[in-house]
């Protein structure tokens, strides 16, 4: 065999044996991992991101790619429609890097996720029992924005969180009214009032307020609580006097 030959073959056995590492994920280097999830997220296809970010953390735990994807999965298990997985991945980051630099987008990423949700649960217009519905992930969203509040005030994701937490609170509001209004209908003054009562507690200073009082009154003269009635119509009136429900009330 001659020289040019051999020199030949050597370079084809070479090339070989480089596409085979390249075409074995195992042998991937961990920039490719990252590579192709990014790639992946670029085209909406999370699915993949995130088989790429999990076999990035299996194969090089130690690089400096792995603690970024370990926060950018938690974002793609949110685009791919799985909330309990990327609350997971996000609560794990805040775990391992507590001091991270972008540790603040996972607190918000927690937020953000349960406060979809819990608007989900919310939604006012489906028409069911809300006497046995559970407004749980809304809360649990107003917590997380809370959290990032208070530890990282600074953070750019601050406007957005405190916005969402008054979209929280005045959705919490309209529920408990919803509520109210539920326990009215069937005859339940009793329970109609101690739910108008917890939303002027809980929930101050939203749409709701006015509302409730009205569903008080009502509820107080149903029973024949007049006394109690006169009382709240009184502070209605003297914080709404232009309220449409006064001559009614009156």
């Amino acid at each position: 065999m001659s020289s040019l030959t051999k020199l030949i073959s050597a370079l084809f056995l070479s090339l070989l044996i480089g596409c085979a590492s390249t075409s074995d994920p195992a042998k991937w280097p961990a920039s490719k991992f990252y590579n192709q999830a990014q790639e992946s997220m670029s085209i909406k296809d999370y699915q993949t991101a995130i088989k790429h970010y999990e076999d990035l953390e299996i194969h090089h735990p130690f690089s400096p790619y792995t603690q970024q994807a370990q926060l950018d999965v938690a974002y793609a298990y949110y685009k791919y429609d799985e909330p309990d997985s990327a609350i997971a991945a996000a609560n794990r980051y805040i775990k391992l890097y507590p001091r991270a630099q972008g540790v603040d987008y996972a607190y918000y990423l927690r937020g953000l996720i349960s406060f979809e949700r819990g608007m989900n649960t919310l939604d006012l217009t489906l028409g069911l029992d809300f006497s046995k519905r559970q407004p749980k992930t809304a809360k649990d969203a107003f917590h997380h924005f809370e959290d990032l509040i208070k530890r990282y005030p600074n953070s750019q994701y601050v406007n957005d969180a405190k916005q969402r937490m008054l979209d929280i609170r005045n959705r919490l509001a309209e529920y408990e009214l919803h509520t109210a209004n539920y326990y009215f209908r069937r005859g339940a003054y009793l329970s109609a009032v101690k739910r108008a009562q917890y939303a002027l507690e809980n929930y101050p200073q939203t749409p709701a307020v006015p509302d409730a009082l009205i569903i008080i009154i009502k509820a107080y003269r149903q029973l024949g609580i007049n006394d109690l009635a006169n009382d709240t119509f009184k502070v209605f009136k003297l914080n709404y006097p232009e309220h449409e429900a006064i001559n009614e009330l009156g």
